[in-house]
């Protein structure tokens, strides 16, 4: 097996820091980071030094995203403090108004957790996801969570702009975990609540309307899709139940997601995941928050015909992860927001 090798640099301690998202600003490339209490949004360059604070407050940071084709704008969520505290969360489009950032709401959108781009040959799309839909009192889950959808404007700075949002599903009970995965090199989005797991694909061509399928019957956190073996078949890696301790792969047979490995031992508080190429070879990154609070790649052994995990960091506690190519830099880039900690893994060739 060809592990990674890395070195690993605290760049920054940032409380709660959360979200993490590779950009380029002011014609600089780098990445943001933004935290989920109070604390704001930050922008690192490739270096890992800080290059300027883009808002100081709110936080309540969920999902940052560039816009496509555009300089100095990005989205952003902002006000979700927690499943007991989101009934401000909006989204919001950040850009640079003689020289400095000004923040507007693009959407507001009670419980808005997860939302993306889906950048398509015909048009872009925006889909967010809602937590929940309302609640009454702490720990209430009786009102469920939403997927919302839109075509982006072609101009966000447009006076008076505002996303024109329309509900795709609805019923979805911890609607938590997103991911945007690739087939046939056109996005869709993996959406995971305690409904089960569903493959949302936007239009295209082929296909003039939103189309949305599940995939598993199982109720999961957050899960991504890539082929590890290479077989040609997306394996399904999953977190269950919410913000849970089990970690387990589904594999594609006759048209089916059948379980194919379970971790031998609870992994507690499972949150952080991505998944794409790292050194030419399918990766995912995933980490927990509790525990060991571990950061782990994941990888398919070819010779031992097996899954292969390698322990990247412990006692880190990552929130989210990211990994990146960029200017001859290879980049892991991680929000340990249980140690306050954002860390740069800086690979070796």
């Amino acid at each position: 097996m060809n592990e990674i090798k890395f070195t690993k640099h605290a760049i920054a301690e940032i409380e709660k820091c959360y979200s993490v998202c590779p950009t380029t600003l002011r014609g600089k490339k780098g990445f943001l980071i933004a935290t989920e209490k109070a604390g704001g949004c930050f922008f690192f360059d490739l270096e890992g030094q800080l290059v300027e604070q883009i808002w100081q407050d709110p936080g309540g940071v969920m999902s940052l995203v560039p816009v496509p084709g555009k300089e100095n704008q990005f989205l952003s969520t902002q006000e979700f403090y927690g499943p007991n505290d989101a009934l401000k969360a909006r989204i919001v489009l950040a850009h640079i108004v003689e020289g400095n950032w000004q923040v507007k709401t693009v959407a507001e959108l009670p419980f808005v957790h997860r939302f993306d781009v889906l950048v398509t040959p015909e048009k872009n799309y925006l889909i967010a996801c809602t937590l929940k839909s309302g609640h009454e009192y702490k720990e209430d889950w009786t009102h469920p969570g939403r997927v919302y959808i839109a075509e982006l404007p072609e101009d966000l700075l447009a006076e008076d702009v505002k996303l024109e949002l329309s509900v795709l599903a609805e019923g979805l009970t911890r609607n938590h975990g997103y991911y945007r995965c690739y087939e046939n090199g056109r996005p869709f989005s993996l959406v995971s609540a305690e409904n089960g797991v569903f493959k949302v694909t936007p239009p295209s061509p082929e296909q003039p309307a939103w189309k949305m399928e599940k995939l598993l019957d199982e109720a999961c956190s957050d899960g991504t899709l890539i082929d590890l073996d290479g077989d040609g078949l997306l394996e399904l890696l999953t977190f269950a139940p919410f913000h849970g301790n089990i970690l387990r792969i589904w594999r594609l047979v006759n048209g089916k997601y059948e379980l194919d490995y379970a971790h031998p031992e609870p992994v507690e508080f499972l949150h952080a995941i991505w998944s794409g190429q790292i050194n030419s070879t399918p990766t995912i990154l995933l980490g927990n928050r509790k525990g060991r609070r571990e950061l782990l790649a994941l990888t398919w052994d070819h010779e031992a015909k097996n899954y292969h995990f390698q322990l990247l960091d412990r006692d880190s506690g990552p929130a989210n992860v990211t990994y990146f190519e960029q200017d001859g830099k290879r980049l892991i880039v991680a929000t340990n927001r249980e140690t306050n900690e954002v860390a740069m893994y800086v690979l070796e060739y």
